[in-house]
């Protein structure tokens, strides 16, 4: 079984468009996980079906028993985040301020002060209009932790992937080199990058080509809209050959790509045969550079 994590430098690069037509292409010998649990929208082209859900807990928040709390407001004292507000008579947390320090929980000297595991988001096992499976999530509006909840994703669809005997795991990855994409790179086999041939675009490949170094991770390129900027896109080439990393293929830029996502459908799905072919070749030319990883 062999893990396959699509990342990207920056966001709308068509990470996740393209990440879902492999996903069509690669039929029922795959498990999807998608890890860009910020921002979570593979959902909207592979039609998913909740068959199972779950909330997902981690980290902690203050929160004070007013009945207990005898007003003495050293808890507003030490907290260095102004997570701690007084209201009139009353001393309140701020849940959006608080980090979890349980700084204010240790010296409160009538114990009315609790640390409360937080709920911040849920995931998902869904079966998708291919037939294969997907574990997806969702992170809470200004909730923590996101990292947390892509390992809770990845390790999901690995058990799947090996109950099943899938001999792939096809993970969507966030955009940049924060944690959810460290968590997402954990454990991977190979490593694709999609980029646009733009400054920042290619800026930001490099920075994340670093990330993934550091993990000592084979990879592969993918250039989307690759003829808006053909100097760029020559840049690109090259730093790939010298980086040693795989040319998988260019994309040119074409309005059945943005057609198809408005439609609620992937790429393979598109009127494009041109894209559709592309797409095919591209997702085998990972199979030959992952076949003997």
């Amino acid at each position: 079984m062999k893990e396959i994590v699509v990342i990207s430098g920056k966001g709308g690069t068509g990470k996740t468009s393209i990440t879902a037509a492999f996903a069509m292409l690669a039929g029922k010998n795959v498990v999807i996980a998608d890890c860009d649990v910020d921002a979570a929208d593979m959902h909207l082209l592979l039609e998913p079906y909740f068959a199972h859900s779950e909330d997902f807990y981690s980290g902690f928040k203050a929160k004070i028993d007013q009945s207990l709390c005898m007003k003495c407001g050293k808890c507003k004292q030490v907290c260095r985040f102004d997570a701690v507000q007084k209201d009139t008579d009353y001393f309140n947390i701020i849940n959006l301020n608080c980090e979890g320090c349980a700084y204010c929980a240790e010296i409160c000297p009538v114990n009315a002060i609790q640390m409360v595991e937080q709920n911040v988001g849920k995931w998902y096992i869904s079966r998708i209009k291919s037939e294969a499976q997907m574990v997806h999530a969702r992170l809470g509006i200004g909730a923590d932790n996101s990292g947390k909840l892509v390992a809770k994703v990845k390790k999901e669809a690995k058990n799947i992937a090996q109950e099943t005997k899938k001999d792939f795991i096809l993970v969507d990855g966030s955009p940049g080199i924060g944690c959810p994409v460290v968590s997402s790179l954990s454990g991977a086999d190979y490593v694709i990058l999609v980029t646009e041939p733009t400054l920042s675009g290619f800026h930001d490949m490099k920075r994340v080509f670093e990330l993934v170094q550091n993990f000592k991770i084979p990879s592969g390129c993918i250039i989307n809209k690759f003829d808006i900027n053909a100097e760029i896109s020559e840049k690109i080439h090259d730093f790939c050959e010298k980086n040693n990393m795989d040319h998988i293929s260019d994309i040119p830029y074409d309005e059945s790509f943005t057609a198809a996502m408005t439609q609620g459908k992937t790429i393979i799905e598109s009127n494009s045969e041109t894209l559709k072919n592309i797409l095919s070749d591209s997702w085998k030319n990972i199979l030959l550079f992952t076949d003997n990883l």
